[in-house]
């Protein structure tokens, strides 16, 4: 399973930018896929996860609170990519951010459902 994400970087706060993801070594159709981050400071901890959206196979999305309205994740079965537009965005949305793949089709809110994640991309908000 390999998972690898781009697009990161540096913007000011109400900037955007778009993530992605290539994704290979599975069978992509058959896995959820989601981002996650991380804050800096607390390291690749439980605590200090939390996912920012998921898209299953059928191109279904969920996303967290913060993120509504704002990023749009979606997901190319032909390419195998998963993309996210973030818009708008906050300082509190800097972070790593991980694309990773859940255990079976279905997603799940839960973090630790996620067992591959990539190296991940920095995404820096400030002004």
């Amino acid at each position: 399973v390999r998972l690898m994400e781009t697009g990161g970087g540096s913007v000011q706060p109400g900037g955007s930018l778009r993530l992605s993801c290539a994704a290979s070594g599975f069978d992509y159709e058959a896995y959820c896929l989601a981002w996650l981050r991380q804050i800096p400071e607390s390291g690749r901890e439980e605590s200090g996860r939390e996912l920012v959206a998921y898209v299953d196979p059928d191109g279904h999305t969920r996303y967290t609170a913060s993120a509504k309205g704002r990023f749009t994740a979606s997901r190319d079965n032909a390419e195998h990519t998963l993309s996210l537009q973030m818009n708008n965005l906050r300082p509190e949305d800097t972070a790593m951010y991980y694309c990773a793949r859940g255990q079976a089709r279905v997603c799940s809110s839960q973090t630790s459902y996620y067992d591959f994640w990539g190296e991940g991309t920095q995404v820096t908000v400030s002004s």
